[in-house]
């Protein structure tokens, strides 16, 4: 017997091999991690509370901006030659400030190989900030690399050390800290950790409370609704 689909004859059990080759090839690049992460704009959200998120607890080896004490913290995961990280990291730190100590913030490394390969360096570098000027250093040179790069793995690695001087760092002992790589293993825990977030795209950030509760936030939604879901947590 045999199906003749749009002028063509193909055997059945011909066409039942062929199908599932294909179904094998497709089920094999969507389960791919590394296939399924990229950087949103788009705006999505998960809209119930949840403790079934799993993200590492905050500890004083995070990058901390805000109140500690804060009633809702704000764990993002970015990638810095991330556009849409670009864009919400001014306005992840607005809602911060406007909170009257009720949000706080924590960065941690999320970056995207596959699309950004500068990115990983870069956060080594951010964290070579934070051991030389502590964590106020670290968001300088953060929100300053975050000013000054094009996005899309379009930032000069030579304006690294300038970044450095530029917040105050002293750049000789900048370039032997990021030419060490001893960062590596720290970026590569915060990415890891983004993994069993179930984090797969940048920015995503887990918004959670003083008593566990967590509500997912991913892409670069509008205050209001970053606002909203923060209330809806404390």
């Amino acid at each position: 017997m045999e199906q003749k689909e749009n002028g063509l004859n193909i055997n059945v059990p011909t066409a039942i091999v062929i199908a599932g080759i294909l179904i094998a090839g497709a089920i094999i690049l969507t389960n791919s991690p590394r296939n399924k992460i990229s950087d949103i704009g788009a705006d999505k959200q998960t809209a119930d509370v949840s403790q079934q998120i799993n993200v590492a607890r905050v500890t004083d080896q995070d990058h901390f901006y805000g109140n500690p004490k804060a009633k809702v913290v704000m764990i993002e995961f970015s990638d810095t030659e991330c556009p849409y990280c670009k864009s919400f990291h001014g306005v992840a730190k607005k809602v911060v400030d406007e909170s009257r100590g009720e949000v706080a913030w924590v960065y941690r490394h999320f970056p995207i190989d596959s699309r950004h390969p500068k990115a990983r360096k870069e956060a080594e570098a951010t964290e070579c900030a934070a051991e030389l000027g502590g964590n106020d250093k670290f968001w300088e040179y953060t929100g300053a690399l975050f000013e000054i790069t094009p996005a899309n793995n379009g930032l000069d690695p030579a304006e690294l050390p300038k970044l450095a001087m530029q917040v105050g760092l002293d750049v000789d002992s900048f370039n032997a800290c990021l030419s060490s790589g001893k960062y590596k293993n720290k970026v590569e825990t915060n990415y890891q950790d983004g993994l069993s977030a179930g984090v797969d795209r940048t920015p995503t950030t887990v918004l959670i409370n003083q008593k566990g509760d967590k509500m997912l936030l991913v892409g670069t939604l509008p205050e209001a609704q970053i606002r909203a879901m923060i209330d809806k947590l404390k």
